[in-house]
Order: structure tokens, then sequence, then C-alpha cells
């Protein structure tokens, strides 16, 4: 299957197999230039399969990672999506870690600013080894999410399990950067 056939086809979102869509199975084969089509087009980003198996999961269990960036870059807008509808900004996973520890780690820069604008959002939650949003974003130089969290009221001085705060995890220039915010 490729482009043309697609651009031939009356029904690429209608359900086959297993209740999978068209993007299910070009995630699945790592056929990124078609899931991106397909999403220009209007297919649904993450819609489930008979047993609630998304592209996103399919694409990154078969270790395809060009389909699973081009999915993820539709994030803010799933997480906006969510947002919507209510969604628990604040829910935790097994090691105690919020969608703002996640984002705020991998320098998602939409997707925290859009946790940051809820009105239900804890900038300071802790995980199971202490760490802040804040704390992963210093750790992995994550420089405007680092900005954003300070900014919002993230707090400099928090100590992990091992008793590092974020500014010990920070790179000099970032250190920097986040007590000039701070003084003003």
């Amino acid at each position: 299957m490729n482009k043309k056939h697609l651009e031939n086809s009356h029904k690429p979102f209608a359900p086959l197999q297993n209740a999978r869509l068209l993007i299910h199975w070009a995630a699945l084969g790592g056929h990124e230039e078609i899931v991106g089509y397909l999403l220009e087009k209007g297919s649904p980003v993450d819609p489930g399969d008979d047993i609630a198996m998304t592209p996103l999961i399919l694409a990154s269990s078969a270790g395809k990672e060009d389909v699973v960036h081009t999915l993820v870059a539709q994030g803010a807008q799933i997480v906006q999506l969510l947002l919507a509808n209510n969604a628990d900004v604040n829910i935790v996973d097994k090691r105690g870690a919020t969608p703002l520890h996640r984002a705020a780690s991998k320098g998602n820069t939409e997707v925290v600013k859009t946790l940051l604008d809820s009105s239900d959002i804890k900038v300071d939650p802790s995980d199971a080894y202490g760490n802040t949003p804040l704390h992963l974003a210093c750790e992995e130089n994550r420089t405007e999410e680092a900005k954003m969290l300070v900014l919002r009221g993230a707090h400099l001085d928090v100590e992990n399990k091992e008793k590092k705060t974020p500014l010990d995890l920070a790179p000099p220039a970032l250190v920097r950067q986040l007590v000039a915010l701070k003084e003003h």
C-alpha cells in the first residue's frame, strides 16, 4: 500500500481486521510516510483497536522509532484534548511520576506549557525518588522547560532522596539562568 493507493481509497478511516484502522497497520509496519499522510488527511491519532491497542502502542512495541516520533509530535494536541475532557493532570504512574515529570524530562515544551496552563496542576510533586519535574528538567538540561517551571513557582531548594536540589543537577549555565529568574 502506498500514498497513491490511499489517495484513491474511498474509506481510508474505516475499521479493518481487529477493528484496526489503516493508521494502526501503517504504524505497526513502520510506514512513517503513510502515517504522516493519514494524519494530514484527518485520521484519528490514537484510536484503540479491539483490545485497546493504539498506533503509538503498536509502533513502540515494534520498535518503529520514526513512526513513534511522528505520532508523539501530535502530543500537545492530545494533551489539550485530554484536558478539555477533564483528564487528571496530576495522575501518577507506578514510580510516582506525573505527566509534568515526563514532559519536563523529555523536553516537550508544548506539553509542559499546556500542562502549566491548567489551573489544577501541581508544579512541585515528588516522584518515588523525590524528584520534582524541575529536578528532571535540570538533570536533562531542558532550559526552556526549567524556566517555565520556575516562572510558574517551582522551588529550587526541594531535595530529592539523594539530598540533591534541582540546582545540584543543573549545568552551571542553567543554574545562573534559574537563579536570575528567581531573583527578579
